[in-house]
């Protein structure tokens, strides 16, 4: 076991003092909270939490009794009030008398706005009749790894007999929906004392008087669960036996940054796709073991698992012995084709006529021997999610295997529930993408206030963002700052120095690993400094160099390897400066440092076009607010080149516009994201001046 019993245990999170007070709702929201909190309960958007509470009709000033339950696609874990759905019970059982049989069950959920209390805009859950018709106050319904081990197995029944008695029922599978929300009523009036049921392949129902006793009965039952199944698999070698040795840490992050934009690349043919690597102990257990490809080919069972992570994963055939990665990368794009038109198939063997379209064909887990698990999906937070749904499948075939015998859900049930005009309806109702959703951008300088501004630019259009820059307090700060507004999903740092090769291949390879490659390069990294030509000494020219020309053709040359991979195309947009167009006195060094940005922009347009990568620069002028740069002695520098003082200068140069106006860190933001979004598509080897009109810099 890769735990011991200790650890595997729940421990109860209920605090008497914390709930102290609190309203039956509220007490619902505390125990969805505390449940959701721990992935063994259920993992994210998994289960669901209801209570029956009275309220006084707003209309007749009567107590009536009102469902609270989960609302759709909603997380317990992290779910608020306006989270829950609220419906009339008595309008919920009067639906009995609308239903027209199993053929018929889906246009129950029409019915289901009709029953809403307080006009509530929170829709109602496929699952609410589960929990309505329930004759207990509360229920939970959750999807513990050990209760869905037992159910799982092949004799689930059996299983669940033994370890429960009559405390715990069983349900064969039956997806959700009307039909089960009758069958989980007939088996509570015919078992008045049962405190729960399990559901084949699915999960756990529980139930309880009052909202602790029902948080009590759900932690118990899988802790029963969990002690019984840790018992009979202590000294069982886990799925067969270990058959590869796993790579150490550096190694598998080095594979996995290699394998991930090359099959980024391949599955990103009709959005951007984000990825995520695991090589947790849970994860390099199961790719390693002898029994890996044949659970794998199974599926998964509970129908949350499979519809993160479709019906099965693609393994990867690298051997860690031979580290055979030039083949595996070779063979891949021959691999993925055998995927996609298997998952076809598929498709064709349990389409009905009704069946939405067929979706995108490509693997969503990839299993790595010696190195872990990578997901991809639309986003960094899904691409992590799937990933840690495929672990509770793990944990699911771990437990099942050691027991019994594991089984997937049959494979058109599998493609019911993946392709149910229901779950079809809510993706249809998901927002539009924002416009750079999928891209992933490496912003150098991210630490200062043109980087940052252009990171928070992008997030905000729904982009994942890697910082690099020298500083690291300032990329802390950075990173708590776009953390907090953006969430910890989207944002990593790296300390990089533009001018070291080795540090800039490691920040493109942790790019890729963090979330699966590179789609937009912003060279910002920047120094300035000011000195007569008789006072400029070598150590200086060579500074400017080194960073603002030799800098910036160390991290595109590694943009334009990482995006040849991907074969997606790519955006670099260089940072330069008006100074690289308009001469300036006592700044020889940096004005031809930055000229040279701007003609080595141009040499890569040239050569990025037949792959799609579009190279671009921005020229900005005096932007001194939250620029490191003018933090120095380039600030009195420059203020003794134009004769005034440190606080004069914003004012001088906002003079001697053209426009009269500052140029902010904002202002050289947008122009980095027109140049980075599809808005820009036809447009390379160009130049935006964004420095409030420069006569000089006007480029010709």
């Amino acid at each position: 076991m890769l735990k011991s019993l200790e650890t595997q245990l729940l421990e109860p999170r209920w605090d008497d003092q914390v709930a102290a007070g609190m309203s039956e709702s509220e007490l619902l929201l505390y125990r969805s909270n505390i449940l959701g909190s721990d992935k063994r309960v259920t993992n994210y958007g998994g289960g669901n939490t209801s209570a029956k509470v009275q309220e006084v009709d707003p209309l007749t000033g009567e107590t009536v009794e009102v469902l609270w339950v989960k609302g759709s696609g909603g997380d317990i874990g992290s779910i608020k009030m306006d989270g829950f759905a609220t419906l009339y019970m008595d309008k919920l059982q009067a639906l009995k008398a609308l239903y027209r049989g199993v053929e018929f069950e889906d246009e129950m959920v029409g019915y289901l706005p009709h029953c809403t209390f307080m006009l509530n805009p929170r829709a109602a859950s496929i699952d609410t009749p589960l929990h309505a018709y329930v004759p207990r106050k509360h229920v939970d319904h959750v999807h513990a790894d050990a209760i869905i081990a037992i159910a799982a197995s092949k004799n689930s029944e059996a299983l669940t007999q033994k370890i429960f008695g009559d405390r715990i029922g069983w349900l064969p599978w039956k997806k959700p929906g009307y039909e089960l929300g009758l069958w989980l009523e007939k088996f509570c009036v015919e078992n008045p004392d049962a405190d729960g049921v399990v559901l084949e392949s699915h999960g756990l129902f529980t139930w309880g008087d009052t909202a602790r006793a029902c948080y009590d009965q759900t932690i118990d039952v899988i802790n029963v669960a969990t002690r019984w199944l840790a018992e009979r698999s202590d000294g069982v070698a886990a799925f067969g036996g270990s058959v590869h040795d796993s790579l150490e840490a550096d190694a598998r992050r080095a594979v996995a940054a290699r394998l991930m934009p090359a099959i980024r690349g391949f599955v990103s043919g009709n959005q951007h796709m984000v990825g995520h690597f695991n090589d947790s102990d849970a994860v390099l257990e199961f790719v390693n073991a002898k029994e890996m490809e044949a659970l794998a080919a199974l599926g998964t069972s509970c129908p949350d698992h499979f519809l993160r992570t479709k019906i099965r994963p693609l393994v990867v055939p690298f051997d860690p012995a031979e580290g055979n990665l030039d083949a595996v990368l070779a063979g891949l794009p021959e691999q993925v084709d055998a995927y996609r038109k298997d998952y076809a198939a598929y498709y064709d063997r349990c389409k009905h006529d009704d069946s939405p379209a067929l979706r995108d064909p490509n693997a969503v887990v990839y299993l790595v021997p010696g190195v872990g698990m990578i997901t991809f999906a639309k986003d960094k937070a899904t691409a992590r999610i799937s990933g840690e749904f495929y672990v509770n499948a793990i944990n699911v075939m771990r437990g099942a295997s050691a027991v019994s015998e594991y089984q997937g859900l049959p494979e058109q049930e599998a493609f019911d529930i993946e392709y149910w005009l229901l779950e079809e309806a809510k993706l249809q109702r998901m927002p539009k993408p924002k416009s750079l959703a999928g891209r992933v951008a490496l912003v150098t300088g991210g630490a200062g206030g043109i980087g940052a501004a252009t990171a928070s630019r992008y997030l905000a259009e729904g982009a994942c963002v890697v910082l690099a820059d020298i500083n690291d307090e300032g990329l802390a700060a950075t990173q708590a700052n776009l953390v907090g507004r953006y969430g910890a999903d989207v944002v990593r740092v790296v300390n990089m120095n533009v001018t070291d090769e080795a540090a800039v291949a490691a920040a493109y390879a942790d790019a890729a690993v963090e979330f699966g490659g590179v789609d937009i390069l912003v060279s910002n990294a920047g120094i300035a400094s000011s000195a007569p030509i008789e006072e400029t000494t070598l150590a200086l020219w060579n500074k400017n160099m080194d960073i603002l020309s030799t800098g910036y053709f160390l991290v595109s040359r590694e943009a334009f390897k990482l995006m040849r991979v991907q074969g997606m195309g790519g955006a670099v947009v260089f940072v330069a400066s008006k100074n690289g167009l308009a001469a300036s006195p006592n700044a020889a060094a940096y004005c031809t440092a930055k000229a040279a940005e701007i003609h080595l922009a141009r040499c890569l347009a040239l050569e990025g076009a037949e792959a799609g990568i579009r190279v671009n620069v921005v020229n900005p002028d005096a932007v001194l607010r939250g620029s490191k740069i003018w933090e120095g002695d380039w600030l009195e520098q420059r203020a003794d080149t134009y004769g005034t003082d440190k606080e004069g200068l914003e004012e001088m140069y906002r003079n001697r516009s053209m426009l009269k106006r500052s140029v902010l860190p904002e202002d050289i933001a947008e122009a980095c994201y027109f140049l980075a979004a599809d808005t820009s598509s036809k447009s390379t080897g160009n130049i935006i001046n964004v420095d409030a009109g420069n006569v000089q810099a006007f480029t010709r």
